[in-house]
Parts: C-alpha cells; structure tokens; sequence
C-alpha cells in the first residue's frame, strides 16, 4: 500500500518536542522524508533517531525562527539535502510571559511577534520560491484557539496568533496562482512542555477544562491527523482556512 506522503519532503519548525514532533513523526511514518526545525541541534538529533530507529528519514538542521536572515539558510541547507520541499509546517512558536497584558514590556511583545509572526511569513516567503519552482506545494500554519478567543494571561501571544490565522489568508489569497495552498490549524490545550504553565496547575486546569466538551487534555499527537489532511491531496480544494482541535472549547 502507497504511503500518503511517499518521497515528499516537509519541512517541520519547532520539531524538538511536543506537537512539532508529533507532526514530523506522522509525516515520516506516512513515507516523507522531514526536515527538522528548531533551535537546538541535540534535540533535534534525537528525534531524527526515533525517527530512523521506526524506519523513516530525517534531517536534523538548527535554526532560529527568529531571526529572519536565516530562513533563506534553512530553506538552502533542505533542498540541497532532498533537492526539493513540498510542505512547509510553520509550528514553532513562543511565549516568554504569562500574566496581564498590561504589564507586558517592549522586548517580550518583539520577541513574541519575531517568532510567531514575521519567522513564519519569511520562511514561507522563502520556500516560495521553491514551490514556484516546482509547480506547487503546501503550507500549514500552527495558530491556537487563542488566536479567535484570547486568552487569560496570554494576551499578547493570542494576538500574534490572530496575525498568524491573518497571515495564512493573506498567503493563501497571494499564492494561490502558483499552485500553493495555506490553511492553518488552531490546537486548544494541549499537552506539551509549552503549557505547562495552564495544564500544571489544578486551577488554570480546571478553568480551562469548563468550557471545553471533551473534558480532557488533548494530546501533541491529536494534532498531527489536522495536518497531515490539509497537506494531502485529500484537502486539494482547501486553502485560507482554520481547523479547531480544541476539545470544543469555543462550541
């Protein structure tokens, strides 16, 4: 049986842990070959060798999001690997503060919008080039439910996730003629290192569980099917749009 992704390559940021290796793993084991995205090599070594070690390919390739200079870096380092991209998945996020927006200072709000915001849209920018190249390819976006309902305590974040949903319709619209589809997917909480801040405190916990319908934590791997549809042929005639993988929190 043909694997979905056989000999495709994508592009996964923020794949050292949580949900950006959930999604590489899910594409790796649908037969793509994965580039690996984030910060620290060491980590992103040892997702390559789970990687290997369940039959699959990836290479490992530290890169900082934040800073836009290196997008061109990454995309180069990729294709001169693979010799082609086909998907690029904008995962990799940040939230250095958590508390009322009020208090938030200048540094923070930059740092937020240069990785959640500008990163993406210039490393999409980038792989563009490739995609025209080719005739094509996919984008996916990783926003939050935040991103249509702020959130407590994460203000600042939820408005960059918003510019995020904002810009995936932008480039979904721009694009479009090249053969480049761009959707977004919008998790709710989920379990990862990155809210711990929420899901480790009894409290936050369970204020956050009140709204939501499926009253449990969603997993990394609950987000990977989302992606992985929007990237396939099977989502040919989808663009601009946001799926919600948020329990039912916003219902």
């Amino acid at each position: 049986m043909t694997k979905r992704f056989q000999d495709k390559v994508v592009m996964v940021t923020g794949a050292s842990r949580g949900i950006g290796e959930a999604i590489a793993r899910g594409f790796a084991a649908e037969g793509a070959k994965v580039a690996l995205l984030s910060r620290k090599q060491e980590a992103l070594d040892a997702v390559a060798a789970k990687i290997a070690e369940d039959g699959g390919e990836a290479f490992p390739f530290a890169f900082h999001l934040g800073k836009a200079e290196m997008a061109g870096q990454a995309i180069e380092a990729v294709k001169g690997k693979f010799g082609r991209i086909d998907v690029l998945v904008n995962n990799a996020g940040t939230n250095p503060i958590f508390g009322p927006s009020m208090f938030a200072e200048e540094a923070a709000f930059d740092k937020i919008f240069a990785v959640n915001v500008k990163g993406p849209f210039f490393l999409s920018k980038q792989v563009l080039t490739v995609f025209q190249e080719q005739g094509g390819g996919v984008i996916v976006n990783i926003a939050s439910v935040a991103a249509i309902k702020p959130m407590p305590l994460i203000g600042i974040y939820s408005v960059s996730k918003t510019a995020l949903v904002g810009l995936g319709r932008m480039m979904a619209a721009e694009w479009a003629p090249f053969n480049v589809r761009v959707n977004t997917v919008c998790p709710g909480l989920i379990k990862t290192k990155f809210s711990q801040a929420i899901w480790g405190s009894e409290d936050a916990l369970k204020f956050a569980l009140e709204s939501q319908k499926i009253k449990k934590l969603g997993e990394p791997e609950d987000i990977t099917g989302a992606v992985m549809f929007l990237a396939s042929d099977d989502a040919a005639f989808v663009t601009g749009q946001e799926i919600l993988v948020d329990g039912g929190s916003l219902i």
